[in-house]
């Protein structure tokens, strides 16, 4: 799977919270979402060349309907946001995800549930290798 680029992603994330869409319902989405912010209105045009492209990198697949297409998410959201970070780890913190991980924690206050879910989630990476 390629890496979708950042409109790519924030498509991708409408495509998976609603599913088969057209153009049109995602191009609506994306400006109404917009509105009050100071963002520029996103053209119906622009959309559509970004899902058309991509279609042509394997992210969307479409349905023809009559004269409209509609895409759906091809690239999982679980898949694709393991690709991603995994780019970021290895491109931000050379890989190390111990460093990303001190890198969070030292920039962000944890809550008291946050730290035991982390607890709860090293136990159990811990327990797997331990099956190793």
């Amino acid at each position: 799977m390629q890496k979708p680029t950042e409109s790519e992603l924030t498509i991708l994330h409408l495509l998976w919270k609603m599913g088969p869409s057209t153009v049109r319902e995602i191009n609506d989405v994306l400006n109404e979402a917009g509105r009050g912010q100071r963002v520029t209105e996103v053209g119906y045009t622009t959309t559509l060349k970004l899902m058309q492209i991509m279609f042509e990198k394997g992210l969307v697949d479409r349905e023809e309907d009559g004269r409209t297409h509609r895409y759906r998410a091809l690239a999982g959201e679980r898949d694709t946001k393991k690709l991603l970070l995994q780019n970021f780890v290895d491109t931000a913190f050379k890989g190390s995800a111990m460093e990303l991980v001190l890198q969070a924690l030292g920039n962000h206050k944890a809550s008291e549930d946050e730290l035991e879910q982390i607890k709860a989630l090293i136990a159990s990476i811990e327990e797997e290798q331990a099956k190793k």
